[in-house]
C-alpha cells in the first residue's frame, strides 16, 4: 500500500490531544480570545453549532417547550437558598461585586471603592435559581403546568484547565426547565428530554450515545436523580454529552413554587432541568475526525457540497463559471436528510487543489472540483470526504460523473454518508467495551499504563451509597477512572459486586472520561 500523505502533521495515535488542536486549528473553527477559557468560534465552528442548535431546538419545542431569556447576572441571594446547589457551583462562580470603573492614577482602571454592589451578583453558571424565581410568580395552579421552558444562552464556570470547545469558562448551550404537578410526570418528562439527546446525537450528529441513570456521586448538585448519554471518543474516552435532572421538590422549595391542586390544597410543584452544550462540537470532531482533519455529518455541515471552480484568469472562466453554476443551482433545488441540499459555489481566488485541502480540513461532506476539461467533456470531479483516499495509489479518490448524474446522486451519497459515520462510530464503540469484568485485576488490566486508548469498562454493583460509595469512588480515582451511567437498556445483573463483594443490583459503565 502506498504512503499517504495526510493533510494533518499529528496522526490521532501518536498525540491524540495534540491532534484535536490541530484539527481545531486547522478546520477554522476556533482560537483562542486572549482571555484565559475563552475563545472566538469562527463561522465554520459557529455554523456547526448553529446547525446542530437548529435541529436539537426542533426536538425541544416538539415536546411543548417554549423558548424565553433570563438574565445573565443572577443574585448571589438565589444561590444560597438551595445549599447543595451553591456548594456544588461555588468554586466555579464568576462574581461581579462593582458598577464602576476609575482610574488609578497610574494610566490604569481600577474598581470604585464607591461603586460597590449592595449585593455581588453572580455571571449565570446555570438558571435553576432565576427560573425558579420566574416559575414562583407565573404558576398559581393546577391548570399552569406542565409548565416547559427552554433557553440559548452563554453560562460562565470557572474552569482551571481548559480546552476549546471541550472545556471552557464560558461556552454556550440550551438549558431546560419545567414544572410538574407531581412525581411521575416530572420523571417522565426527565427520560422524555433524555430522549431528544439520544435522538439528536445519534439521528443529527452521527455520534452513538449509551443513555442512563448517573451514579450517586455524579448527580447535579441539588438533584435527586440525573440521566445522560454518554458518548465514546476515538481515544476511548468517555464524554458526557448532555444530563437531564429529576430536581424533586428541593428548588421548589428553596424558590417557593407552589400550586393550588385539584383538591384545592397547596402542593410544591417538582421541577427538572436538562441541558446540552458546544463541547458537543467537540464530540464531532473527536468522534469524526481523522489524520486529515474534521469530518463534519452532513445533517449538521453548514455547507453540504463545496464547488470549487479551477480558474486560469483567461476567457475560458467564465464558462467553467456558468457550468459551475448551473451545477449549484440543481443541487440546491435537491433535498437530503429532510432538508434542501446546502451548496457553496467558491468562487474566491486562489488554487483549486489549495482550497481543496482547506475544504478537506474542515470536513465538508462533498467536494466538487471543475475545470475546463470537465466542462467540455460534461463531468465534475467529485471527492467524498468519508471515502478521501484510493488506497491503492494513495492519492485522492476522485469520481468523474456527469454533471447530471452528479446532480441525481449527490442526495443519496449525503444520505449515505450519514448513516455509515454513525455505524462506523457505534461499530467502533462497541468493540472497545470489555464486558463482564469480574475483578479489579481484570479492571486494572483493561486500564493499565501501556493502554493509550483502552476504551471502557462494563461491571456489576451493588449500588453503594454514602461512605461506602465514597471508598469506591475513591478506589476509581486512584486509577483516574470515573463512573460513567447505568445503562437503560442494560442486561439484569446476575453476579457479585466488582467493588464491594455483595450481590450485584446493576450494570454500570467505568472508563476515563472528558
Amino acid at each position: 500500500m502506498p504512503d499517504i500523505r495526510h493533510a494533518l502533521s499529528t496522526r490521532r495515535a501518536d498525540d491524540f490531544a495534540a491532534w484535536y488542536q490541530e484539527v481545531v486549528s486547522a478546520a477554522d473553527m476556533a482560537e483562542e480570545s486572549g482571555v484565559r477559557g475563552c475563545m472566538v468560534i469562527k463561522p465554520w465552528g459557529y455554523g456547526i453549532w448553529e446547525r446542530m442548535q437548529r435541529l436539537l431546538d426542533e426536538r425541544i419545542k416538539a415536546t411543548g417547550h417554549d423558548n424565553c431569556y433570563f438574565p445573565l447576572f443572577i443574585p448571589l441571594a438565589n444561590f444560597e437558598r438551595e445549599a447543595a446547589h451553591v456548594e456544588g457551583f461555588a468554586k466555579e462562580m464568576a462574581v461581579v461585586t462593582h458598577h464602576r470603573l476609575i482610574a488609578d492614577g497610574k494610566g490604569g482602571l481600577i474598581p470604585d471603592p464607591e461603586a460597590r454592589l449592595e449585593e455581588p451578583l453572580v455571571v449565570r453558571p446555570t438558571s435553576e435559581t432565576i427560573i425558579g424565581d420566574a416559575m414562583s410568580r407565573w404558576v398559581r395552579s393546577w391548570r399552569d403546568l406542565p409548565l416547559k421552558l427552554n433557553q440559548w444562552a452563554n453560562v460562565v464556570r470557572w474552569e482551571m484547565r481548559t480546552r476549546m470547545f471541550l472545556r471552557t469558562s464560558e461556552f454556550l448551550w440550551q438549558e431546560g426547565h419545567t414544572a410538574h404537578e407531581d412525581a411521575d410526570d416530572a420523571r417522565a418528562h426527565t427520560l422524555r428530554t433524555l430522549e431528544i439527546y439520544r435522538a439528536a446525537a445519534e439521528e443529527d450528529f452521527a455520534i452513538p450515545v449509551i443513555a442512563g441513570e448517573k451514579p450517586e456521586n455524579e448527580r447535579f448538585p441539588g438533584a435527586v436523580e440525573t440521566w445522560s448519554i454518554e458518548a465514546m471518543m476515538q481515544d476511548g474516552k468517555a464524554l458526557q454529552a448532555g444530563t437531564s435532572h429529576y430536581l424533586g421538590t428541593n428548588f421548589a422549595q428553596a424558590s417557593d413554587i407552589r400550586f393550588q391542586d385539584r383538591d384545592g390544597g397547596e402542593q410544591l410543584c417538582h421541577t427538572t432541568s436538562f441541558g446540552m452544550s458546544t463541547r458537543m462540537v467537540g464530540g464531532v470532531i473527536m468522534t469524526h475526525g481523522d489524520d486529515d482533519g474534521l469530518r463534519v455529518p452532513p445533517a449538521i455541515a453548514p455547507w453540504q457540497v463545496v464547488i470549487l471552480p479551477m480558474l486560469r484568469d483567461n476567457d475560458g472562466d467564465a464558462a467553467v463559471r456558468d457550468y459551475c453554476e448551473g451545477l449549484r443551482a440543481g443541487l440546491a433545488g435537491q433535498t437530503t436528510l429532510g432538508e434542501k441540499l446546502r451548496v457553496l459555489l467558491d468562487d474566491k481566488p486562489g488554487k483549486a487543489a489549495t482550497k481543496r485541502w482547506d475544504w478537506v480540513r474542515k470536513g465538508a461532506p462533498v467536494i466538487v472540483e471543475v475545470g475546463p476539461r470537465d466542462v467540455e467533456n460534461g463531468v465534475v470531479s467529485l471527492l467524498r470526504r468519508d471515502g478521501l483516499w484510493d488506497t491503492a495509489t494513495g492519492k485522492p479518490a476522485f469520481q468523474s460523473p456527469s454533471r447530471d448524474l452528479a446532480m441525481q446522486t449527490v442526495p443519496s451519497i449525503l444520505d449515505d454518508m450519514q448513516n455509515a459515520m454513525l455505524v462506523t462510530a457505534r461499530e467502533r464503540r462497541d468493540a472497545n467495551i470489555a464486558r463482564d469484568v469480574a475483578d479489579m485485576d481484570a479492571l486494572d488490566a483493561i486500564f493499565g499504563d501501556d493502554k493509550r486508548y483502552p476504551g471502557w469498562a462494563e461491571v456489576q454493583w451493588s449500588r453503594p451509597t454514602g461512605s461506602d460509595l465514597d471508598r469506591v469512588v475513591a478506589m476509581l480515582k486512584e486509577r483516574k477512572l470515573t463512573f460513567r451511567n447505568v445503562p437503560l437498556h442494560a442486561r439484569p445483573a446476575d453476579g457479585i459486586c466488582l467493588f464491594t463483594g455483595k450481590p450485584a443490583i446493576e450494570r454500570i459503565y467505568v472508563a476515563r472520561a472528558y
